[in-house]
């Protein structure tokens, strides 16, 4: 089984910005005008998932919760640290989890368009 998860958005260049800057994801593939949305496909090269960002002439009609996070496990403690120290030259805000299992074993960051993501670090 393959995993896409897919969200709407109104900044995608500086989506695009974050998630290949400080995430270190990839470009997998991009669409211009299909349906009136253009979107990319943005992850790692040769795993099972990606993430899609689209955006239209409709702006999006969600907004983030502090419940709705995205989990990441970066591979090593090494990674982790990188991925921490790029977020934070770029300014990538950082925020209290509100379950608190999150703060115990990771760190939240707050992408452009307001969406939590939590990274954990590796035992």
């Amino acid at each position: 089984m393959r995993l896409r998860v897919a969200r709407h958005t109104t900044s995608l260049d500086q989506i695009i910005t974050f998630y290949q800057e400080v995430l270190g994801f990839r470009q997998l593939g991009s669409f211009l005008d299909h349906n009136r949305y253009d979107g990319v496909f943005l992850g790692i090269p040769g795993e099972n998932w990606h993430l899609e960002f689209t955006v239209s002439d409709e702006p999006p009609q969600h907004q983030p919760d502090d419940d709705d996070v995205l989990v990441l496990y970066p591979e090593t403690r090494e990674a982790f640290t990188r991925i921490l120290e790029k977020a934070r030259k770029v300014g990538t805000p950082e925020v209290k989890a509100k379950n608190p299992y999150w703060n115990k074993h990771g760190i939240t960051l707050v992408d452009p368009d307001g969406f939590r993501l939590v990274l954990v670090m590796v035992t």
